[in-house]
């Protein structure tokens, strides 16, 4: 029970690449910091099949490969992966305590780096086909859809990646757009439009998705003449955004308007020792770099809040 007890120096939350960042900086204070992985390593990178913008890799590195790189550097100083996730935690007095679904842990500091879920439609069918037709992850489901046709929910970066990538192996796949222009970046709209595999549906939501075993059909409403259809697909792949995974902290930390955490410019929150980064407290820019980044500095500040003490 002693054992049980001990106080970390600093326990971070979430293994995406701002936790990864601020475990190998917190190791190389010699903070051995206590990392709970959560429900996966790496985060939403990690899902990602081929990142191309993170500095360093000029041939792209590959999600999972590069979560993988981002472990091993911070273990290889001493940080250490604990294979469990929070499910309470109470701020309101130091050390903070943090319940897993089987032992608690103390912290003097702790940096929450929770990131970021998928968005749901919250449409009939869309949770009676997950996981039959319905995905989040076209890097974890594409492969199931060889030669099937696809629709691809969203106009962001993400959707038009995600669709992209799916073209490896699908027989088609037709965007679904809420308004008439893409929100994604100028090369990537580039590359969906000159793809002979992608189609584009404009100013359409989806009403519900529908099948027996698995998706058939889709419904569809065009938001400015109301008209309503119906196409079939074998697979729906929703990419509209994220929700921040901050369920944990509601009543102990401040959040914004939209659930993110609210932190400073040195990414502090308003308790004393708490501090966040990467998606959890950034609906901007979301980015593996910039994340990676907020990790960095997160663990920079805690290592200062603990020398001053």
């Amino acid at each position: 029970m002693a054992e049980e007890k001990k106080i970390e120096e600093i326990i971070i939350l979430g293994t995406g690449p701002a936790g990864l960042s601020a475990a190998l900086y917190a190791a190389r204070a010699d903070l051995k910091p206590l990392v709970l992985t959560g429900a996966e390593i790496g985060g939403q990178a990690a899902l990602t099949d081929r990142i191309e913008n993170y500095p360093g890799f000029p041939e792209g590195v590959g999600g999972n490969e590069l979560a993988e790189l981002f472990q091993k550097n911070a273990e290889r100083f001493g940080a250490r992966l604990e294979y469990d996730a929070a499910t309470e935690v109470d701020l309101s007095q130091r050390p903070f305590l943090v319940k897993t679904y089987g032992k608690e842990y103390f912290a003097k500091t702790l940096i929450l780096t929770t990131g970021a879920s998928s968005n749901k439609l919250n449409i009939p069918g869309e949770n009676e086909f997950r996981g039959r037709g319905v995905s989040y992850c076209a890097t974890c489901d594409g492969w199931f859809f060889k030669e099937k046709k696809v629709a691809v929910v969203g106009g962001g970066d993400s959707a038009l990646e995600e669709a992209i990538f799916l073209t490896r192996y699908v027989a088609s796949v037709t965007i679904i757009h809420r308004r008439d222009t893409l929100r994604a970046g100028a090369i990537l709209q580039k590359r969906a439009n000159d793809n002979p595999k992608i189609h584009f549906i404009w100013d359409t939501v989806i009403t519900s998705i529908e099948g027996k075993e698995g998706v058939e059909k889709i419904r569809l409403k065009n938001v400015k003449d109301k008209k309503e259809s119906e196409m079939g697909f074998d697979g729906v792949f929703i990419f509209i955004g994220h929700t921040p995974n901050t369920e944990l902290f509601k009543g102990q930390i401040e959040l914004d308007d939209k659930g993110y955490i609210f932190v400073d410019n040195r990414l502090r929150t308003k308790i004393p020792g708490v501090f966040a980064a990467g998606e959890v407290c950034d609906p901007l820019y979301r980015q593996v770099v910039t994340s990676a980044g907020m990790g960095a500095a997160a663990a920079i500040e805690a290592t200062r809040f603990l020398e001053n003490e």
